[in-house]
């Protein structure tokens, strides 16, 4: 996956063979903190669905690498964490290491870089681990390739125009909005279609909720939704 700061991207991945990846209430909680962790230190959140077996972010990216402001070990996951337990984040100093100098100088080490893609890698692979502990299994949980699709460009996208008395006509006024409110909108109704909702906001696990007001959720930037002109 390659990401840049500005650009709007669809990242999607699923459970390996379609299988579960939530099994409880609290798996799809715990992978929402992995999501703050994880990814908010670089983008916005402006709509996501966690479903039974897969799930769907759309993300605002801010900075495609930072310094790592995690404190976990290279895989996103210490050895006391579970799927209960809150994530671990230190302050400005966690991503860089004091070491003492032969004369006992204090020396602070460079701080470790990291990606946003480097971060979507731990954050499956963490939540992996915890759920093959909780299910006494081994192996993937998710398809080997995450994807990453980005929304605000409309090079052969053609699904949100239509023709009236022989013109063609776009949906959306301004042409850069066109596919990310297609996206913004297929996110949400993922439950109705999947069937396991009569409507969108009903399905818990997901920004849909949040956006109308039922709920007052805090993963999504619902400001930047609004200043992108997505309707909800």
């Amino acid at each position: 996956m390659y990401f840049e700061a500005g650009g709007i991207y669809h990242i999607y991945n699923q459970g390996n063979n379609r299988q579960r990846i939530y099994y409880s209430r609290e798996n799809y909680l715990f992978f929402i903190r992995k999501i703050r962790t994880h990814i908010l230190p670089f983008a916005d959140i402006l709509a996501w669905c966690l479903m039974p077996n897969h799930f769907h972010l759309m993300v605002e990216v801010r900075v495609a690498e930072m310094e790592s402001p995690f404190s976990t070990t290279s895989e996103g996951f210490t050895p006391s964490e579970t799927l209960t337990s809150p994530e671990t984040l230190t302050g400005p100093d966690a991503s860089s290491e004091t070491i003492i100098s032969r004369e006992g100088e204090s020396i602070r080490k460079p701080a470790t870089m990291v990606t946003l893609n480097q971060s979507i890698g731990i954050l499956l692979r963490s939540y992996t681990r915890a759920i093959n502990i909780q299910e006494k299994r081994t192996g993937s949980l998710f398809r080997k390739n995450t994807k990453a699709i980005c929304v605000n460009e409309i090079n052969g996208i053609i699904s949100d125009w239509y023709s009236s008395f022989g013109v063609t006509i776009m949906k959306v006024y301004v042409p850069e909005y066109q596919y990310p409110q297609v996206c913004f909108n297929y996110i949400h109704s993922n439950p109705v279609k999947a069937g396991l909702v009569a409507k969108a906001e009903d399905w818990a696990f997901s920004s849909c909720i949040d956006l109308v007001g039922i709920r007052d959720g805090t993963l999504v930037n619902r400001e930047r939704v609004d200043k992108l002109g997505l309707i909800y």
